[in-house]
């Protein structure tokens, strides 16, 4: 049987958590039964490099805004390209991606499948609304929590459409657990004793950074050994140019500035989880808002405590006072610690210390 042609389809290739999976899950399926093409509004993003290296064909339509007319003409384009290409199924993630292809799957006589993976706090009424009418022309909605289904649903979404399916991650990736690292503390010349808060992800407004840093004042009072890290960048769009956000990043600086801690907190940048997460002792997920977050995944999956805001599907990750297969639990308020179980370790008393601080110093009500 010859194999189904798909073309997966997503705004770019920057990293972030969806377009980690974009790629992770394009590049695992099996070509006997599924020859993969990928599309982008924009060939841009670290990924890139990744896909290209397994010869993937990647169709770019070089569009940065739907205000420019010539959007139209792209879309169109894409029509073509998929009929040409006899394209049986189209996958779009996230809102730009699937307002863009959606449509032009449609004409072109593919089968669509959508997928949401946030809850949408990014997106003005117009762009909902927008976002709810092509959905509504595709064949199958995909999201990664129940927290998004039922928000889809309460906005009118048709709930017999939606299917829930869980980010996975390739837990191969943490088996080999080596001996903790001192990398870090020798990069920024941390004393070796100290141990290492960080927050691992895109560095943009909504992921909490700035809740993150007001409780990591309030523990670095009581624990002035620790040190916080931010670990990842973040980006911001200027026409056809994708950036640094050195305005947000430097708006943080200023903040840590005046909470007194200069000489507790680094930004890292971008570096390779599963080198960077065993070297950390709790790893946070301050956000205000999530769909169901490949860091807290990654993090329990190395072994770290997390605390996270109970926000998006993360409580569907951490439950109240259950303890499931790799996670045991502790909540506290709004807030949860999990620490992934191993044969023959557990936390002490003394290790829980830092973590349980956190839960109860973060802010309320995020």
């Amino acid at each position: 049987m010859r194999p189904v042609k798909l073309m997966k389809f997503v705004a770019h290739f920057g990293l972030g958590g969806t377009e980690r999976q974009f790629v992770n899950l394009g590049l695992a399926l099996e070509p006997s039964r599924f020859a993969v093409q990928f599309g982008c509004l924009r060939h841009w993003g670290e990924l890139l490099e990744e896909v290209d290296a397994h010869g993937i064909p990647v169709h770019s339509y070089n569009i940065c805004t739907f205000r420019n007319p010539k959007a139209l003409g792209a879309q169109l384009q894409l029509a073509r390209d998929i009929h040409r290409n006899r394209i049986e199924i189209v996958h779009a993630y996230n809102f730009y991606a699937n307002v863009f292809a959606i449509p032009a799957a449609k004409l072109a006589g593919a089968r669509v499948v959508a997928s949401i993976r946030d809850m949408g706090a990014y997106l003005s009424t117009t762009q909902r609304h927008l976002q709810r009418f092509v959905c509504g022309i595709a064949d199958r909605i995909l999201v990664n929590a129940n927290a998004i289904k039922d928000w889809l649903v309460a906005d009118g979404y048709d709930a017999g459409k939606i299917t829930v399916i869980p980010n996975g991650i390739d837990l191969r990736r943490f088996e080999q657990r080596a001996a903790v690292e001192t990398g870090l503390h020798d990069e920024f010349r941390f004393p070796a004793s100290a141990p290492l808060v960080g927050v691992v992800g895109r560095v943009k407004p909504l992921k909490g950074i700035e809740d993150f840093l007001q409780a990591a004042s309030i523990v670095s009072s009581a624990v002035p050994e620790a040190r916080f890290l931010i670990i990842g960048d973040g980006f911001v769009a200027q026409g056809r140019n994708i950036s640094r956000d050195d305005a947000y990043q430097h708006d943080l600086v200023r903040l840590i500035a005046r909470l007194g801690l200069r000489d507790r907190v680094v930004f890292t940048g971008f570096r390779t989880v599963e080198q960077v997460l065993p070297q950390l002792s709790i790893s946070v997920l301050p956000s205000l808002t999530e769909g169901l977050s490949n860091a807290l995944l990654e993090s329990m999956a190395a072994g770290l405590p997390v605390v996270a805001t109970r926000v998006g599907g993360n409580p569907e990750v951490v439950v109240d006072g259950e303890t499931i297969q790799i996670a045991e639990l502790l909540a506290m308020g709004p807030f949860h610690f999990c620490h992934q179980e191993t044969e023959s370790t557990s936390l002490t008393a003394a290790e829980l210390s830092l973590p349980v601080m956190f839960v109860a110093l973060m802010p309320a009500g995020t």
